[in-house]
């Protein structure tokens, strides 16, 4: 249960490793400091800020945003830290608000490693305030708790800081505040020479500001006699700004999810490299505790050097096309090159350039999609059953597991620079959204895919995410029903049927659909209930706690407004206590309700049964070409893993 924290109030943390997870309107600076037991700061170092976002323990974000994750592992803070602030500040400098009295509260959330909550805090009653001390993790007698701070100041950060004793306050805050507005906490410094035996090497500080930079960020330190340590673990959220990379060379694989010092237990290393050839890639080579969680960061490291070598690629050929568009403007405007060959001449020289700049532009893309290709060839089987395709080996040994696995792969992503290339799309466990496989015509690349097609496929993507969802998690921790209140997806359905992994068969019809609701309802009542008075032992004895997946598929037909508004009330409030929907559906049916079902479909993930490019990428702008999972034509391993899971529960319900 979370605890809701009022100012000054503090609160037990139980466990070591946390996250903490803040919500602003507007995009704010998050920081964390190191305090000793009289709870003053010694120096610059020991301030982790977007410029030097690591420190022994604890990582924050890198850039302002208007939501952040800030990882801690207290357990890893040197033994003379005795407090840990978490403050947040509004960016000068970029045309933003210059205080937290016009905007909405901002929230600091305290979460396990798995996102279970810990304690909530809303920061009200700021006014002329644009920096505040959130919260404050602090030891007392070898355990550790949080405090709900709210301390505002109306001098910005560089106030703040000096409050916390920093005799480098004012300077440290202008260097905090230059980095954003800059970008420089988001640059990517040149690919420092690999080493003889080819190891990567690691990146632990921000690079270094310009000699003689007013106000630049101080160079990051650690804490006098603390070994360098990396982060524990990477903060997971939206992934950093993609900047471009410096031109020339392989791929800079020091990014932030490849950062820190290696973990507790080293990832493999690849064999020796000649000088300066690219280090050879290796399954694993991340930050993590584990090997799951380094493929996992690893995952998402080529995620993101595909974004930037792409991002560059495009903004090269850009301009190279407003480079060619100037020069020739420039050549017809003259009179002098309207007669004879000057004219021409000019016309071919400007088309020569445009040429060599798309081709070396070209070559460098080329260069780093080989490298990400050979890294990719290795990530791939070594990959754990919950992010493997369903055509890797490793679904042949399928065992039913005894943890829930950090994430899920729900497809692949690729670009149009890339089209052999793909990236898997894992998503972190518990799903924090439920799912819409969108059935109707609107985002299909093909515009010629038959409806009825559409419609069958989408079923059969739904019983694929499914099938994978039950086989990622221990047996009696998840649970499939289906609405099917017409009948029509019983083709599709009949590998989970026959399996006997459902929990009930599909409910068909009007009193099917509003029997199934109903239940579905009283559980997540009963539920909430439960956890928000702490009186869980009072549940009724045999109400499942597992979590649930409930597959409706083609909504809204069977559905009066009743089942509606119960369905809305299921994907608002089932969430919070493990129950999500999959929706196979068509928008454009639903239209009939107007804007009633909006949010609804604002809330889902929308995956699609074909390959389609309706995934934004904030950060640099790319239409990610989403690729539905696809079970090998006559492949036996959907019906194979299926009758694992359903083995492995009835062996675990007896």
């Amino acid at each position: 249960m979370t605890a809701e924290l009022v100012r000054g109030q503090n609160h037990p943390l139980p466990q070591a490793r946390l996250e903490v997870r803040v919500s602003a309107c507007t995009p704010v600076v998050a920081g964390a400091t190191l305090a000793d037991a009289q709870g003053r700061v010694p120096g610059v170092e020991w301030v982790a800020h977007p410029g030097a976002p690591t420190l022994p323990g604890l990582e924050v974000s890198r850039q302002a945003a208007a939501d952040h994750r800030l990882a801690f592992d207290l357990d890893a803070l040197p033994e003379s830290v005795h407090r840990v602030s978490v403050l947040l500040a509004l960016p000068t400098g970029t045309g933003g608000p210059a205080r937290f009295g016009g905007l909405a509260a901002p929230v600091a959330t305290v979460t396990g490693i798995d996102g279970s909550g810990v304690a909530h805090y809303t920061m009200s009653g700021l006014d002329a305030e644009s920096a505040v001390i959130a919260l404050e993790l602090y030891r007392r007698q070898g355990v550790w708790k949080v405090r709900a701070i709210g301390q505002g100041y109306a001098g910005g950060l560089s106030a703040l800081l000096a409050d916390q004793g920093l005799s480098e306050a004012e300077p440290l805050a202008g260097g905090i505040n230059e980095a954003v507005v800059q970008g420089l906490a988001r640059s990517i410094a040149p690919p420092p020479p690999r080493l003889p035996d080819g190891d990567r090497p690691r990146r632990t500080a921000a690079p270094a500001a310009p000699e003689g930079a007013s106000g630049a960020v101080p160079p990051h330190q650690d804490p006098p006699g603390v070994p360098r340590q990396g982060s524990p673990y990477d903060a997971i959220g939206s992934p950093d700004p993609v900047p471009q990379p410096a031109s020339g060379g392989p791929i800079d694989y020091v990014h932030p999810r490849r950062g820190g010092a290696a973990p507790p237990t080293p990832p493999p290393t690849a064999p020796a490299t000649p000088p300066g050839q690219p280090a050879q890639p290796v399954a694993g080579d991340a930050t993590g505790w584990s090997m799951e969680e380094r493929l996992y960061n690893q995952v998402w490291g080529m995620f993101e050097d595909l974004a930037r070598t792409a991002a560059a690629y495009r903004s090269a050929v850009d301009f190279a096309d407003s480079r060619l568009e100037r020069e020739l403007d420039r050549t017809l405007a003259d009179p002098r090159n309207r007669i004879g060959g000057q004219g021409d001449a000019a016309r071919e020289a400007a088309r020569s350039k445009h040429t060599g700049l798309v081709t070396q532009a070209r070559a460098s893309l080329d260069r780093d999609l080989t490298q990400l290709n050979a890294e990719s060839d290795v990530v791939e089987p070594a990959l754990p059953p919950a992010f493997a395709g369903w055509d890797s080996p490793v679904w042949h040994g399928y065992r039913a597991p005894t943890e829930i696995p950090m994430a899920v792969r729900l497809g692949d992503l690729h670009l149009p620079e890339s089209d052999a290339l793909r990236i898997p799309m894992l998503v972190r466990l518990p799903l924090q959204r439920g799912l819409w496989i969108d059935s109707g015509r609107s985002g299909s690349l093909d515009p010629l895919v038959d409806p009825d097609e559409l419609r069958g496929l989408a079923m059969e993507t739904a019983v694929v995410h499914a099938a994978r969802l039950l086989a990622v998690y221990p047996p009696g921790e998840f649970a499939v029903q289906v609405i099917d209140p017409a009948g029509s997806g019983a083709s599709a359905l009949a590998p989970l049927v026959r399996s006997g992994v459902l929990i009930e068969p599909p409910a068909v019809g009007g009193a099917g659909v509003a029997d199934v609701l109903t239940r579905l309802t009283q559980r997540v009542d009963l539920l909430q209930m439960a956890v928000r008075g702490g009186a869980s032992d009072a549940l009724p004895p045999g109400l499942d706690t597992a979590g649930c997946l409930l597959i409706v598929h083609d909504f809204p037909h069977g559905f009066d407004d009743r089942a509606v508004t119960r369905l809305r009330y299921l994907a608002d409030e089932g969430p919070s206590v493990g129950l999500q929907l999959m929706m196979v559906a068509d928008r454009e049916d639903a239209a009939a309700y107007g804007p009633l079902l909006d949010p609804l479909w604002r809330s889902l993930l929308r995956l699609t049964p074909v390959p389609d490019d309706h995934l934004a990428d904030p950060w640099v702008g790319h239409a990610w070409t989403y690729e539905p999972p696809r079970v090998p034509r006559g492949s036996q391993v959907l019906t194979q893993v299926l009758s694992r899971v359903a083995e492995s529960r009835s062996a675990w319900d007896h």
